[in-house]
């Protein structure tokens, strides 16, 4: 079923024409860009025009404030679809806010809790659009080109500043402060919807070379292992799921396991040297600090409603340090209660995407909820409005059934109308 055709069915019964659904599926691909602008966040390196914090974070929290009230206007009778991914994410609310009512973590827990609401309440009100169609993987892969086309414009103005010493001369946002992992995971995951819809033939290798090609490129400057390892692993599993009903899958993964043969052999020192990023074994081992700051958090004396709901939603850090492991953010700032609803929504996802029929909408879903668990190793985000959030939140899309089309209501012709005393005397 068509995008178009679905929201000339939710539309046809007051407008009684198709020009409108365009107008609205704009719109919906307005409130889902603005969405993505609130999630790129406020922090990363310096850019190259000085940007104050306080003007980041009020143009990110506008855009949230302004995709609510977009999506409220152009769905006014609060009409939305059964989603067990936007009801467990409603529930998440609760430990944060129990656990940010306290202050432990400042005023600025309420604040995050409020956005996570106006977060959850636009996908509400979205989730009316949600049929199984490629509509939102398509929002989604041009509001990320949009992203990156800024990343490549910064480092062709400054590539000094693009590039800088303090992150290793890896890539980084130079127009808008965006740090190496966050442009690697926007060009993984455009790139892995690429390839599955040329391989779907939703679109021509041209267009899908345009996109994967730069994405690559820029995915191989920020050196960023955590995108790249997600990336393959998530496309092996999402083309393993079309391999018996697809023979371009077949054909794309004989071909992706010869060359990543051929790579290994001729390629095996350089591309170890690209994954060690020239650090030691023992700073490797160590996941770069990361396992310093988890045994800490974890050795930490906690509450029992600390271990119940955390300490309040901050800033994903502990004693000073990024904790960089979405399950041990979870832990701190939703406590236990929270670590459960976020394994119910991997569960939940993937059991529905395991149980469809094979088709390229299911295997855009597998490879996105795949890269999000992959990445939940070492990035954080799942507990708390971020882009990994609206990457489920495309997969939920599509793993929506299609919605069935309304019968027109036609007005009853007074002429052929019969009493309800005359159909019991017909039946005598």
């Amino acid at each position: 079923m068509s995008p178009n055709h679905t929201d000339h069915t939710c539309h046809t019964g007051h407008t009684g024409h198709t020009g409108h659904t365009g107008h609205t599926e704009k719109i919906v691909g307005t409130v889902w860009g603005l969405l993505v602008l609130n999630t790129l966040g406020s922090t990363g390196a310096k850019t190259i025009i000085p940007l104050p914090r306080s003007l980041i974070q009020m143009v990110t929290m506008g855009a949230l404030v302004a995709a609510f009230a977009l999506a409220l206007a152009v769905n006014l009778r609060l009409r939305i679809r059964p989603s067990a991914y936007v009801l467990l994410l409603t529930l998440l609310l609760t430990p944060s806010v129990i656990s940010s009512a306290s202050l432990e973590s400042g005023f600025g827990a309420l604040f995050r809790c409020a956005r996570l609401a106006l977060f959850v309440g636009t996908l509400w009100l979205l989730s009316r659009w949600w049929d199984g169609s490629l509509t939102f993987v398509r929002h989604h892969i041009r509001m990320y080109v949009a992203v990156l086309g800024s990343v490549a414009a910064g480092a062709l103005i400054s590539p000094g500043a693009a590039m800088p010493e303090l992150y290793g001369g890896r890539l980084v946002g130079a127009l808008w402060p965006l740090t190496p992992p966050q442009i690697g995971q926007y060009a993984a995951v455009i790139t892995g919807l690429a390839v599955l819809l040329v391989l779907g033939r939703r679109t021509d290798r041209g267009s899908a070379a345009a996109v994967i090609v730069p994405a690559v490129v820029l995915l191989a400057l920020t050196h960023t292992r955590t995108a790249t390892l997600g990336l393959l692993i998530g496309l092996a599993l999402a083309i393993g799921s079309l391999i018996l009903t697809s023979a371009a899958a077949r054909r794309f993964f004989a071909w992706a396991v010869l060359c990543a043969a051929v790579a290994a052999v001729g390629f095996g020192s350089a591309l170890q040297a690209w994954f060690l990023r020239g650090q030691s074994q023992e700073n490797f081992t160590n996941l770069t600090g990361r396992a310093k700051v988890w045994d800490a958090l974890l050795a930490a004396p906690r509450t029992a409603s600390e271990y119940l709901f955390g300490t309040g939603l901050g800033d994903k850090s502990f004693g000073g340090l990024p904790i960089d492991n979405s399950w041990l953010a979870v832990y701190h700032e939703q406590g236990l209660t929270g670590v459960a609803l976020v394994a119910a929504i991997i569960i939940a996802l993937g059991g529905v995407a395991l149980l469809r029929p094979p088709s390229l909408s299911r295997a855009c879903a597998i490879f996105l909820i795949s890269y999000c668990a992959i990445a939940s190793y070492t990035e954080a985000g799942l507990g708390d409005a971020s882009p990994y959030l609206l990457h489920l939140a495309v997969a939920a899309s599509l793993l929506a059934t299609p919605a069935a089309a309304a019968p027109l209501s036609r007005p009853e012709d007074p002429r052929r109308r019969i009493p309800q005393w005359a159909r019991r005397s017909e039946v005598t």
